[in-house]
């Protein structure tokens, strides 16, 4: 199977909505699409998205959403970022970079100084290049039924803000995780 190469620079687009038909059109059919299902979490979805579209068909997403976090002792926000998919069609041509850089240049006009993703370690080199961090400590989300557990997936931040210093100390996640 070839790669299928945009004629023209692709271009992010604000999304009115994404829904499940719109995450298949990029992803396809899969049952997990995110390769996150062992994980046994319940996510919540996002409240923002951008895409890319190529040749009326969209083959790139990031959603955002604003989140309580604790961080020690300090409460705040964190822009969480998630369901950041390419179609596997069009991977290696930068568009997760695209699409991703927009996203976030409007997660810095939501308030939160930091946005916060989860990720499979495979990803963390890519997210890395990106100016994501790994943190190297636990971070506890909620689940349904007042459940408090580990997040299993590796959690990065990046600063929002310049000068934006992540603070030390455990980090609870007053939500699901998105």
């Amino acid at each position: 199977m070839s790669e299928t190469r945009p004629s023209a620079a692709p271009a992010v687009v604000r999304l009115a909505q994404y829904t499940k038909t719109d995450q298949e059109e990029i992803l396809g059919n899969d049952d997990d699409p995110f390769g996150v299902a062992w994980t046994g979490l319940t996510w919540l979805p996002k409240e923002e998205h951008f895409g890319i579209r190529h040749e009326d068909r969209l083959v790139a997403h990031v959603g955002l959403l604003r989140l309580p976090v604790a961080i020690g002792d300090t409460e705040t926000e964190v822009v969480g970022v998630g369901g950041v998919a390419v179609a596997p069609g069009m991977q290696g041509q930068g568009l997760a970079r695209l699409v991703l850089t927009t996203a976030l240049e409007h997660a810095r006009t939501m308030g939160p100084q930091h946005a916060i993703l989860f990720c499979r370690p495979p990803l963390i080199p890519l997210y890395q290049r990106l100016g994501w961090h790994p943190l190297d400590t636990d971070v506890l989300v909620e689940q349904p039924e007042t459940r408090l557990v580990t997040m299993p997936l590796r959690t990065m931040v990046t600063p929002l803000r310049d000068g934006a210093h992540w603070p030390s100390g455990p980090v609870r996640l007053f939500s699901l995780p998105m």
